[in-house]
């Protein structure tokens, strides 16, 4: 199932970042801290520029059952809206070799009804109720399902959510799991195979990731693990990580405190305890030697090149400096990658960087979609010479300062939707283990400088450990002669 992702308007990201302070932080639902005043030793220059808006703060309550169920609960009164969102903390990073893909598999499996739902019931109850948002999806850290519904339906949904955590296999079958199964390949086949450059990135991915390292296999899965998948691994699964010790749930919107309390009281307190699974304790993989794929590309119709290292995990030193980074090399066509490869030398059709951050490690990604007649080659070489060049001429400080505020600016808009206060929660609480540390990464995000930047690219982007991936069809092969001539003759 497809996430759902908060997209902004150009204008939107035009914005300067005290407005959206100042509109965001008019609301109830934030707490603002007061405002500092300059020591009378500033400067004229310093003291009569505006000083940056205080960070806004997410207030939250957080208590935890007796079968140990965490409760975040988040009051939003300026929509008739209320979300309920359940994070189960296992992702593929909890799978078991020869079984790549279970941890999404179960995600379709728990729309299949349960004891006291029919098969549809789940959608058909909400979408009838009204709901907004209603999904799950699946990374490598973690499963969650959300829905946002009318305040005056939101014991439907917990009732739901309630339901399927304490009764989903009393109405597991055989035939529901084929269904699903074929679901999912399905969705592979879309996803990777038939996908430009799919089949390629997971080679390039599994070469870079050691196939004892549960991120190893994607997400989605291998077509061999899937059809592996039994009944009996089903109810394995739901046992061990479907439990109240291993959830959280995420009430935010249009309710009181206390009317939360009740409900959650009435729906999850009389479910069972159960053992908490304990997390793997599996080192983070590095990059040794040379890591290059050659990949023969039967779908997409341009070459593509990737540049990929291994960087530190989800909270660890240099992370948020990385991301900075990332937005200085690539966001925009004025950054530098993007005025190097599809400006200056045009090169590139496209240019994407990225820091996607997970428990275990994270992955630092450049890639470039490579213009017809251009060797990929050349777009490896300008990559790494841009970032050879920094090292002459490094960062500047505007540089990081634009890339900060249009991180911050990007990460408080999001917060104008329930659906994604109620995950901005569930994700702080998952990774931090403090569903308010959304503000802490705010102070970290602004406390990076264009050193702090350098340190962390020279430390972490070094030639010797990056992994190279090229993506190019083949050259038509020429027609036969015989069939050459043939057709000369028809002339």
């Amino acid at each position: 199932m497809v996430p759902r992702t908060v997209s902004f308007t150009s204008a939107l990201k035009r914005c300067c970042v005290a407005s959206v302070f100042t509109a965001l932080t008019a609301s109830s639902s934030f707490a603002q801290a007061p405002a500092t005043t300059p020591p009378a030793t500033v400067p004229p220059s310093e003291a009569t520029a505006p000083a940056e808006a205080a960070l806004p703060t997410l207030a939250f309550e957080k208590y935890k059952l007796d079968n140990g169920l965490e409760v975040i609960i988040h009051e939003d009164h300026r929509q008739p809206q209320v979300t309920v969102d359940v994070w189960y903390h296992v992702g593929a990073f909890q799978e078991e070799q020869g079984r790549t893909g279970f941890a999404h598999l179960f995600e379709h499996l728990m729309f299949q009804g349960s004891a006291h739902v029919p098969g549809d019931g789940h959608f058909r109850y909400l979408e009838e109720a009204g709901s907004a948002i209603l999904n799950g999806t699946t990374n490598y850290d973690r499963t969650n399902y959300f829905e946002s519904v009318p305040r005056h339906e939101v014991e439907l949904a917990l009732w739901l959510e309630a339901d399927r955590m304490g009764w989903l296999m009393e109405s597991m079958t055989q035939e529901k799991l084929d269904e699903q199964r074929g679901v999912v390949k399905n969705e592979r086949r879309q996803s990777t195979e038939g996908q430009p450059y799919g089949l390629a990135q997971e080679k390039f991915w599994q070469a870079v990731v050691p196939a004892h390292h549960p991120y190893h296999g994607l997400v989605i899965g291998s077509q061999a693990d899937l059809d592996a998948a039994s009944l009996d691994d089903v109810r394995r699964f739901f046992d061990r990580y479907y439990a109240p010790s291993n959830a959280t749930l995420a009430i935010a919107g249009d309710i009181t405190t206390a009317d939360a309390k009740k409900l959650v009281d009435k729906y999850f307190r009389s479910l069972p305890t159960w053992p908490k699974p304990e997390l793997p304790q599996i080192a983070a993989p590095t990059i040794a030697g040379k890591v290059r794929i050659d990949h023969d590309e039967t779908v997409g119709v341009l070459p593509y090149v990737e540049l990929l290292w291994l960087v530190p995990a989800r909270g660890q030193a240099d992370e948020i400096d990385l991301e900075v980074l990332a937005y200085v090399l690539g966001d925009g066509i004025s950054s530098k990658l993007q005025e190097a490869l599809m400006v200056q030398n045009e090169q590139a059709q496209s240019v994407n960087v990225e820091l996607e951050t997970m428990a275990n490690f994270s992955a630092f990604r450049i890639a470039a979609v490579v213009r017809p007649g251009v060797d990929p080659e050349e777009v490896i070489n300008t990559i790494q010479a841009q970032l050879d060049y920094l090292k002459e001429i490094p960062i500047q400080p505007e540089e990081v300062a634009r890339a900060r505020r249009r991180l911050e600016t990007e990460q408080i808009f999001s917060l104008e939707t329930g659906f994604v206060r109620a995950e901005v929660l569930q994700e702080h609480n998952h990774f931090e283990g403090d569903p308010g540390a959304f503000t802490t990464r705010l102070q970290k995000l602004r406390a990076v400088t264009d050193t702090s930047v350098m340190a962390a690219m020279e430390k972490h982007l070094v030639k010797e450990r990056r992994a190279v991936l090229v993506a190019a069809p083949q050259p038509a092969a020429a027609p036969p002669a015989a069939a050459a001539v043939s057709a000369q003759e028809k002339k």
